[in-house]
């Protein structure tokens, strides 16, 4: 792909010329009449990875301009043109962040080698941003598939600003394993890193748990607690499922947010907290809003940036990486010869669609090898065994192509679901038991597997 140049300048003769040369050099150029014009380009998509210029420009000159795009994320390199016996702000420049500059009357060979050179400075930081991406996700999740890797690079990016987090995803896919690789990539990895599932508790428990509570506060709190946010001060602090926080908790939520202080149940004074705050959910959010189940100024205090973790059945291509680190973790666990993932183990893991993610994949490989036998694994403890149409197999009769169609319908829902088998039936129009006996038909259902998880 071409490099991307933004050109502002406010002479057209040196926008035409500077165009021309880098065209002609392979580049694909836009243009700018100003700087103002330069920041409102930076704006749209697609990004840029360089700007030239000029260093007077009417409204928005050169080094305003230098300025505000180097406080921007994720903003691209700025190479300043300057006039003769302007050296002086060349070098101001570059130490506000400027990757180079060249002078008018500029000449074309050192035109050409200032922005050659600054292109490729801009593709080796990008190349070390992307790897060391890459690196710190692998510590906490296993994945070769390309939408892995670009969360990977926006954790990288994320992570070093302290601000808050929300990550999206399916139940099993790993969310939690997003949050600690946020923790590494910022500057707070060396201090608490507390976790606190906002389903586990009742509503006046978890507001003791999170804020804290002075001793006689309630029955049972027989000694003072500062709670999760005072022990994570300095620190992070996980919200998991926060789509199940009771309203009444979720106002107090917000006030800590925004002024930055917790008050103790049972207390009249508040205590100062510094915590950056990611929180997790496999709900969707914008729908409990409009139900009135969340609230709308929580919402977008926690979507700061929001990360979505992609479900396990759009990258396909993970699956093989996956099983081989599960089975080698399971068989190292319970002591047991190596697995080694055959084709036609593979063929069935790739042809499960894996409503429960990867949490469900590790859990059916670590049954699988718990009850294999010298050291291979029986295949029909696997989702979709013999008594399960195989799922690539061509539909002839009006049964068989029913048949699919029904599996295919059944699985949209639980997608749409995602995984909660209730509104999967209701959306299908039949009753749990139902959709339980056609998931077992479909081959969709572990044997032994609880029908009512």
């Amino acid at each position: 792909m071409k490099a991307r140049v933004l050109v502002a300048d406010d002479d057209a003769g040196v926008r035409y010329t500077l165009r021309g040369l880098l065209e002609d050099d392979g580049l694909t150029v836009e243009e700018a009449v100003d700087g103002e014009a330069a920041l409102a380009r930076l704006e749209q998509e697609p990004p840029v990875d360089l700007v030239l210029s000029d260093l007077r420009m009417p409204r928005v000159d050169g080094m305003e301009l230098l300025r505000r795009v180097a406080a921007r994320p994720n903003a691209p390199r700025v190479i300043l043109i300057t006039a003769h016996g302007s050296e002086r702000h060349a070098v101001e420049a570059m130490k506000l962040g400027a990757l180079d500059y060249f002078r008018k009357p500029f000449d074309v060979d050192d035109v050409l080698a200032v922005v050659r050179r600054a292109l490729g400075m801009v593709r080796l930081e990008a190349e070390n941003e992307r790897l060391s991406g890459e690196v710190n996700l692998l510590r906490s999740l296993v994945f070769v598939s390309p939408s892995m890797a670009r969360l990977a690079l926006l954790i990288q990016r994320v992570g070093p600003r302290d601000v808050t987090v929300l990550i999206t995803g399916e139940s099993g896919t790993g969310k939690e394993r997003v949050a600690e690789a946020l923790v590494r990539a910022s500057p707070r990895a060396d201090k608490p890193y507390v976790r606190f599932n906002c389903a586990a508790l009742t509503p006046e428990l978890a507001e003791a748990e999170l804020f804290g509570h002075s001793k006689g506060a309630f029955t049972g709190a027989v000694r003072a607690r500062p709670g999760l946010f005072r022990e994570a001060s300095g620190g992070t602090l996980l919200l998991d499922e926060v789509g199940e926080l009771a309203l009444p908790l979720q106002a107090k939520l917000l006030r800590v947010l925004q002024e930055g202080e917790v008050r103790p149940v049972g207390e009249d004074r508040s205590f100062p907290v510094d915590v950056r705050v990611l929180a997790a959910t496999h709900r969707d959010l914008p729908q409990r809003v409009a139900e009135g189940r969340f609230r709308e100024d929580l919402y977008y205090r926690l979507k700061v940036v929001t990360l979505l973790v992609p479900p396990l059945r759009s990258r396909p291509e993970d699956i093989a990486a996956l099983a081989r680190h599960f089975l080698a973790r399971h068989t190292e666990r319970f002591h047991m010869p190596p697995v080694p993932l055959m084709p036609a183990l593979l063929e069935r893991l790739t042809a499960h669609a894996w409503p429960g993610n990867v949490r469900e994949l590790e859990n059916t490989l670590e049954s699988a090898v718990v009850l294999s036998a010298d050291g291979t694994l029986d295949l029909e403890l696997l989702p979709g065994g013999a008594s399960a149409p195989t799922p690539q197999a061509p539909a002839n009769t009006l049964r068989e192509k029913l048949d699919a169609h029904e599996r295919e319908l059944i699985l949209e829902a639980l997608a749409a679901s995602k995984g909660q088998r209730t509104e999967a039936a209701k959306a299908l129009g039949i009753g749990r038991a139902t959709l339980h006996d056609k998931l077992r038909k479909h081959g969709l259902l572990n044997e032994g597997e609880d029908p009512e998880r």
